[in-house]
């Protein structure tokens, strides 16, 4: 058994933060001695460093804890998404780096080339096999069985306006390897929940300042925390291109114009794409 101290000394976090850890209940102590103090085994330590681990995506403490507590919590899977993507952060600072001396040398080989029928299908087994049981008892409640589905996916991806999105992507990502990999490597339901939870109340504190100026230093604050956020959940470096065209979606498409008034508030969704705009206006 450690002390705070111990653990404090062994792991780098503070002693006020492991102390705040139990306040909330997100890490508590395994057991307290006669003087009061806390004490840590290591099966403690292990769910310590499963919030780092959290941490390290910019995840809240309170969807931390909302997430570990959940029945459904698979710590090994956890473990296997948080190491793919940051293999897919690390294989993409070797790529750009790679990139780099490309075009120092002249020689840009970057690809854009549409998604193949078998890339596509790939695509699906990834966004199925981080599908919870509840979002899989509702595909099959609409499309009969998984195949179906399967089948409607890929059909729908290979269609025109797919590729031209797809090419989009492509373009948001820097290649087409990167969009895979992407694609490949998501994060779980949970935590996807999680990011979109955050996006939600950024969008909420933005929906709150309407009638100020979109290049306000308020608005410009929040969206640049929305920007922050984005690039954890789209696994982007770089998402000003994506973020300036979902900024023309929120002013321009009705139903998600009417998607965000319904839960942020009338005019809400204008507001937020102005500011979006604004935001990387020079």
């Amino acid at each position: 058994m450690r002390t705070v101290n111990d653990v404090s000394k062994l792991t780098g976090i503070s002693v006020r933060t492991l102390h705040y850890y139990d306040e909330i209940g997100l890490l508590k102590p395994t057991a307290c001695n006669g003087a009061g103090y806390r004490l840590y085994d290591d099966k403690a330590l292990e769910v310590l460093q499963q919030i780092l681990f959290f941490k390290e995506f910019d995840i809240s403490l309170k969807d931390i804890k909302s997430i570990m507590n959940n029945p459904n919590f698979d710590k090994e899977k956890t473990l296997i998404n948080q190491k793919r993507i940051l293999l897919l952060k690390r294989k993409r600072l070797e790529g750009l780096i790679s990139l780099i001396d490309d075009i120092l040398k002249g020689d840009n080989k970057m690809s854009f080339q549409e998604f193949s029928k078998e890339e596509i299908e790939g695509m699906f087994q990834s966004l199925v096999s981080n599908m919870n049981k509840e979002q899989l008892g509702i595909i099959e409640e609409n499309y009969g069985d998984i195949d179906h589905f399967k089948d409607v996916f890929v059909t729908n991806a290979g269609s025109e306006e797919a590729q031209r999105n797809f090419r989009k992507v492509m373009e948001w990502y820097g290649s087409k390897e990167a969009a895979l990999d992407a694609a490949e490597n998501s994060v779980s339901s949970d935590i996807l929940q999680s990011y979109q939870n955050r996006i939600a109340e950024i969008f909420k504190k933005i929906s709150a300042l309407q009638g100020e100026d979109t290049t306000s230093f308020e608005v410009k604050k929040l969206i640049g925390e929305y920007e922050f956020v984005s690039r954890q959940l789209y696994q982007m470096k770089e998402v000003k291109p994506l973020l300036l065209e979902l900024a023309k979606q929120y002013m321009e498409n009705e139903d998600l114009m009417k998607a965000n008034d319904e839960q942020f508030g009338k005019g809400a969704s204008t507001f937020i794409g102005k500011s979006i705009i604004g935001y990387y206006r020079k």
